[in-house]
């Protein structure tokens, strides 16, 4: 879930709380907080904390809260995990951490320390590209046993590493797209699901490609797919969550400037201008109809 700001780069918690009901209404089945496109590192702890329980107050039983709590600081990552679960997350976003370049030993005992410490479900993130260490395959299946590990966000665009992932996965252990324009191809060799940034716009229609998979009509599945994938690739043209920030605003529903630190505030104006004229599939509509289409 995109986090809203306000213009002073505030966290705006009744937007949070309205875009969470909405985001729900529009087919997610839960809302991962303070994830790559919610900007988690800038905001500080006690935002973060506060921003997961506001969600969760929010929503309430109608969907769940993953919240996003780790860096590459194991003993933070703990602190804030126990935190989380205390003001009501559902469950943690376990994410491969930055700079540090453990070994995949150091992986296991990273994500297991955390695991360990608290008592909800944790789901593993693999996104290399934004921490310059891929999470292999078989230390996934290595965490995958841990009991509370319950699945991966996996987003190394690897695709024999998730297909032995998921291959090689023990029952109740999940694999997730961690890119949209992966889900098609990761839903029907045997994935979950999709952690979606282009759900924050086009809810609906990522739940539908997906149940065209399962209810196995793949050809339709393809379908949406092959029409959807301008507007997944212009949601990543430069940095997300730049595009998916300016696509909400453009609809409507206010989100807020990035901050300056994490987005490019200032190139807000260089932004619009890429997307209007490079990528005019992303939907300009009210914001009822662009949570519920």
């Amino acid at each position: 879930m995109v986090t809203p700001f306000t213009e002073d780069g505030e966290v705006d918690y009744p937007q949070a709380r309205k875009l969470a009901k909405s985001l729900l209404a529009s087919g997610s089945d839960g809302l991962v907080i303070g994830g790559t496109t919610g900007e988690a590192p800038s905001m500080s702890d006690e935002e973060r904390l506060k921003l997961f329980a506001e969600v969760k107050n929010a929503i309430g039983d109608s969907g769940a809260v993953v919240a996003g709590t780790t860096d590459n600081n194991t003993y933070r990552s703990i602190e804030v995990s126990r935190e989380a679960e205390a003001v009501g997350a559902d469950a943690i976003l376990m994410t491969v951490p930055a700079y540090n370049k453990p070994t995949q030993g150091g992986l296991v005992k990273h994500f297991i320390a955390i695991a360990e410490a608290v008592s909800i479900p944790g789901i593993l993130y693999n996104v290399p590209s934004r921490t310059a260490l891929n999470m292999t395959a078989g230390t996934t299946l290595k965490l995958a046993e841990v009991p509370n590990i319950v699945g991966v966000k996996e987003a190394s665009s690897d695709a024999d590493q998730i297909a032995y992932v998921i291959k090689g996965a023990p029952d109740g252990f999940n694999v997730w797209s961690g890119n949209d324009n992966e889900t098609f191809s990761i839903v029907s060799t045997g994935g979950y699901g999709v952690v979606s940034v282009a759900s924050n716009i086009i809810g609906n229609q990522v739940k539908g490609l997906i149940g065209a998979v399962l209810e196995g009509d793949i050809e339709r599945a393809a379908g949406e797919h092959l029409r959807l994938l301008p507007i997944f690739n212009a949601l990543f043209f430069i940095t997300n969550p730049i595009p998916v920030r300016y696509a909400m605003n453009r609809s409507g529903f206010n989100v807020g400037p990035p901050p300056p630190d994490a987005s490019g505030r200032r190139r807000d104006g260089r932004v619009c201008s890429a997307v209007r004229s490079d990528h005019g599939s992303i939907p300009n509509r009210s914001p009822q109809r662009l949570m519920q289409s």
